[in-house]
């Protein structure tokens, strides 16, 4: 048996800096509006798919986070799977959900995601990212990294200090693109603004301040050419997403805002050389998704892409095939992935202005383009969107993520 899945319902709460909340506080929220907004009971649920890492990293609740955080919110004798997948948790779990309702072995299934991972001492939340590489080979993973690139110039070095050691990972990255393809400094900042712009419209956004390009490249240096306002923001949030067999959508009282499941995938990493672009793991994710949608980029109308940095924007609109390979800057530059742009890409602000609390990242995409395919993100709204595409990279293994998820949904307006 192979259904058809729809997303019945989506919740999230406002990400930012959540110091009266715990974990499950958040969850317990997120989850409620989820099942809330597809008119159905917490008993309507056959299995839930909790996604975490501070949970485990933070509060030491190593096992059974899930079981935990949902309990007291009145999830129980139902089915609770963990799920940790990096920045691609959320994702994750959802494309486990997704996989549980084909099978048949629930109508309804819900996929959870919550971080905290602001802290009173910023060095904690910033060393959970440190497990999302090859920590035993930590030294030869950076070097490797940034080995890609000509080496920095000296005053362009960046001294150490409170930050993420994925910031130096997007750094090397990004500079290996400019070498080869020409990228530039003015292009990241044209992303950055972008975004920027995009999140004053978005209420559950962590910041909601617009930026000009070149306040975006006058602002503090993070690791060159990556400034503060190019990167995402350390943050606390969780989210949700219930999906249903067609069947039972048909017969919910949300049927007429359900949003179809087009195609989910969950790709790992290869040793793939350097050079060899067309085998990045997120254009490999993409093609697996647009296959079994039986779509292309030409059809899709708005996506949500994992812009943990502005480069990370603009190397997964080529993965997505928006553009050519190495031609994600001039083409996010001119305004091409911009609200009224070609191909709005982010209308919800991205990781660099929404906010990026891991584990709810990829919840809180489908979060917007569900909200975006129902025609009710207001004035960020893409006007007519049928298909949506949402992209979810975690980790980083050899060259480039460790997992990427790629899921497209179709609208029914």
């Amino acid at each position: 048996m192979n259904r058809d899945v729809m997303v019945l319902g989506v919740g999230a709460t406002p990400f930012g800096r959540h110091t009266d909340k715990t974990a499950s506080d958040l969850l317990g929220a997120a989850a409620a509006d989820a099942l809330a907004d597809a008119g159905l009971r917490r008993s309507d649920v056959g299995a839930v798919f909790h996604a975490t890492v501070s949970q485990k990293a933070l509060d030491h609740q190593h096992m059974i986070p899930g079981q935990v955080a949902l309990r007291p919110h009145g999830f129980v004798g139902v089915p609770v799977v963990n799920v940790e997948n990096a920045c691609a948790g959320g994702a994750t779990a959802l494309w486990l959900a997704i996989a549980h309702v084909r099978a048949g072995l629930s109508e309804v299934a819900l996929a959870t995601g919550v971080d905290k991972l602001v802290c009173a001492d910023p060095s904690r939340g910033l060393a959970v990212f440190d497990g999302a590489l090859d920590v035993a080979n930590r030294d030869e993973v950076l070097a490797t990294l940034a080995a890609l690139a000509a080496p920095l110039p000296p005053q362009l070095d960046t001294a150490p200090g409170d930050r993420s050691v994925f910031m130096e990972v997007y750094a090397a990255l990004a500079r290996a693109h400019m070498e080869r393809f020409g990228t530039t400094e003015s292009q990241l900042a044209a992303v950055a603004a972008k975004n920027h712009a995009h999140s004053v419209y978005n209420p559950r956004a962590h910041f909601r301040r617009s930026f000009t390009a070149d306040e975006v490249l006058a602002a503090r240096r993070v690791a060159w050419p990556l400034t503060v306002p190019m990167c995402s923001p350390v943050s606390d949030g969780a989210a949700a997403v219930v999906v249903a067999s067609a069947e039972f959508a048909r017969r919910a009282a949300s049927s007429d805002r359900a949003v179809a499941v087009l195609g989910s995938a969950l790709v790992s990493g290869t040793d793939r050389a350097a050079d060899d672009a067309h085998n990045h793991i997120g254009r490999r994710a993409a093609l697996a998704a647009y296959e079994e949608a039986g779509l292309g980029p030409g059809d899709v109308d708005v996506a949500e892409v994992h812009d943990a940095t502005a480069f990370g924007e603009i190397q997964q609109v080529e993965n997505l095939g928006f553009c050519p390979i190495g031609h994600g800057g001039p083409w996010s530059a001119a305004g091409a992935s911009t609200l009224g742009g070609a191909l709005p890409v982010n209308p919800s602000g991205g990781l660099e202005s929404r906010g990026h609390p891991v584990s709810a990242t990829g919840l809180a995409q489908v979060f917007e383009l569900v909200t975006q395919l129902r025609g009710s993100a207001g004035e960020r709204q893409v006007p007519g969107a049928r298909i949506a595409i949402a992209e979810n990279g975690g980790g980083v293994y050899g060259i480039e993520e460790a997992v990427a998820a790629v899921t497209i949904l179709g609208g029914t307006r």
